[in-house]
């Protein structure tokens, strides 16, 4: 079933949302409530990041989980970011620095305003559990320095061999025994219990396998889903502030009926439009999406019958479709695997053999990036990479450039000029094809 709503000072025309969407969006707004509340309630919030976030350790301590990236993700859909960066470039920040950064910058300095309209409250602690991305660690300086709070740094090797070694497990693990979880609780006030965590962990694990069901359903043709932008808002709960609670297992469970269910009967992704017509090109996508023009950039792809079948950017916390799952036998093991494992921690020839395989496993027509100008972290041998699985796979590939959360670098009538070059590539392939075919 889907629902129109249509959003405070949107346009006339409504969006169409499906009954998952709506239940992750009250998810969502539900945590801003708690979040906010804290100062009334004396809970106590620790921020952290979505890659390598250690959600069930955190509610070991009955801390409220803060995430500035997806603070800044929601003031760019609600078009707020843009003033926010421009203040932030204000106050000093370069103009290349990660434009989630420049957000929250940004928003601190204008009230620290929540989507919900309440101020969020100033952290009691840092927890930063990832290093893949350099400007995290400049971005806790930062805050560091804003909020003059305990900051927790648990060091993640970066996967430069690509695996994952004993020593590299060991060398976190003994991170979490002797510094994070006495500063958790010296912080926190609550005494650390490991079956505690292990029963957050069988939890996770459970919602992990039906995110999992619903992700691979896109190998169904037509797909049911959409793995990028459909993909934003299934991976909201399990990347954030629900993996290991009861709501994410009900969520996901709901989640995998309703694609279940557009299998049987057919149906494509549902689009802000409603249901999408016929399935014409199937892509894998690498890069994160721009979210100050979300909805038109989505659009662009609907329109031509394009839908995403895999993604880079749906594995930023966490590649459980490779296999991964939390394993509550081996809870501090398992925290530092996760921490590890995460795409961005992942060196190239890592990201080339997932995008391939994901070209082949989905019977994808090509690959199409999405390099947003201000994340090294992603943007760094993209051109690499999209050469690499061309030739490898033998299908089309081809480059757009955008950014996060700074409109000023989303051209709608480039991107859909590349957009329209590039089906037109996927055609001529097919036809070639076919002519081969003939003369065999």
């Amino acid at each position: 079933m889907t629902v129109i709503v249509t959003p405070r000072g949107a346009p006339a025309k409504p969006v169409v949302k499906d009954d998952s969407m709506l239940k992750q969006k009250q998810m969502m707004a539900a945590h801003y409530e708690r979040l906010t509340s804290a100062p009334e309630t004396g809970e106590k919030v620790i921020s952290t990041f979505v890659p390598g976030n250690l959600n069930e350790l955190v509610m070991c301590f009955d801390l409220v989980n803060n995430l500035p990236e997806v603070n800044a993700i929601q003031s760019g859909l609600r078009k707020q970011s843009g003033a926010y960066v421009l203040e932030a470039e204000k106050i000093g920040h370069s103009e290349d620095v990660c434009t989630y950064v420049k957000s929250d910058i940004g928003m601190m300095a204008k009230g620290n305003i929540g989507p919900n309209g309440k101020k969020l409250p100033n952290p009691n602690a840092l927890l930063l559990s990832y290093t893949g991305c350099f400007t995290f660690m400049k971005w806790f300086e930062l805050l560091r320095e804003q909020y003059k709070c305990e900051t927790i740094m648990l060091h993640t090797p970066y996967m430069g061999d690509g695996k994952i070694t004993r020593n590299m497990i060991e060398y976190m693990v003994k991170q979490i025994k002797e510094d994070v979880i006495p500063k958790l609780e010296r912080i926190s006030g609550v005494k650390f219990d490991i079956d505690r965590l292990r029963e957050y962990l069988k939890k996770s694990a459970k919602a992990e396998d039906d995110l999992v069901n619903v992700l691979q359903s896109a190998k169904t043709k037509p797909s049911p889903i959409d793995a990028y932008f459909g993909g934003i808002y299934y991976i909201g709960p399990i990347f954030g502030a629900f993996r290991g609670t009861d709501d994410a297992i009900e969520y996901y469970k709901f989640l995998r009926d309703e694609v279940e269910e557009r299998i049987a009967a057919g149906k494509g992704p549902v689009t802000p439009e409603g249901d999408m017509g016929k399935e014409k090109y199937r892509l894998v996508v690498e890069g994160p999406p721009n979210y100050t023009n979300f909805r038109q950039f989505w659009k662009m792809f609907y329109d031509e019958g394009a839908v995403v079948v895999a993604s880079s950017y749906t594995k930023v916390g966490g590649v459980y479709d490779l296999g991964f799952r939390h394993d509550p036998d081996n809870p501090l093991e398992t925290l530092a695997e996760y921490c590890l494992g995460v795409y961005t921690n992942r060196n190239l020839p890592m990201r080339i053999d997932m995008l391939a395989n994901y070209i082949e496993e989905y019977q994808a027509d090509g690959l199409l990036i999405n390099s947003i100008k201000s994340c090294n972290s992603f943007s760094a041998g993209q051109l690499l990479i999209m050469r690499e699985v061309e030739k490898r796979t033998g299908k089309p590939a081809a480059f757009i450039e955008s950014d996060l959360v700074d409109p000023r670098y989303f051209s709608a009538a480039n991107i859909k000029n590349r957009l329209e070059s590039y089906f037109q590539m996927i055609e001529q392939k097919r036809s070639g094809a076919a002519l081969e075919r003939g003369a065999a």
